[in-house]
């Protein structure tokens, strides 16, 4: 079950491209947060949205916003992948238990082991703000993005 607008976001410990634990719940307090997952790095859909995030990363870094990018991807491709875009935020790994946090966030396509694509905008106490969910093959628009940190 997705969590919904008004709900704290469910706290994990997922580690990222530099084998470093990322804690969502360690950002409370402390800034916003814009979690995005996605299907699978490396993928053209998925490679262009992160590179469009990627190119407007001083649009979350001025809205005090820590960009968390995730995929069931293993943190050696998201290393690679996160490498060879240039991605100056957190790619992190889903990867065992298999799709746990994307599950938690009801965004985990059981008939295909990946995530979809959804986003969820979390203040700093916690609370989701803002989400929007696509289907795997449904690019995400930067509008969504610039609406949703505006509400922040």
């Amino acid at each position: 079950m997705q969590p919904i607008v008004g709900d704290i976001a469910p706290d994990f410990s997922l580690v990222n491209q530099f084998g470093e634990t990322v804690t969502l719940s360690e950002y409370r307090g402390k800034s916003n947060v814009v979690m995005v997952f996605y299907p699978l790095s490396f993928s053209g859909t998925c490679t262009g949205e992160l590179c469009e995030l990627r190119d407007n990363f001083s649009d979350f870094q001025n809205a005090n916003v820590e960009l968390l990018a995730i995929s069931v991807d293993s943190k050696f491709a998201q290393k690679k992948f996160a490498d060879s875009e240039g991605y100056k935020f957190n790619v992190l790994a889903d990867f065992w238990p298999h799709g746990a946090v994307a599950k938690a966030y009801g965004v985990f396509l059981e008939e295909h082991g990946i995530a979809t694509r959804g986003t969820f905008v979390i203040n700093k106490e916690g609370e989701i703000v803002a989400k929007f969910v696509t289907g795997p093959g449904q690019a995400r628009s930067l509008d969504e993005y610039q609406k949703a940190l505006a509400s922040l």
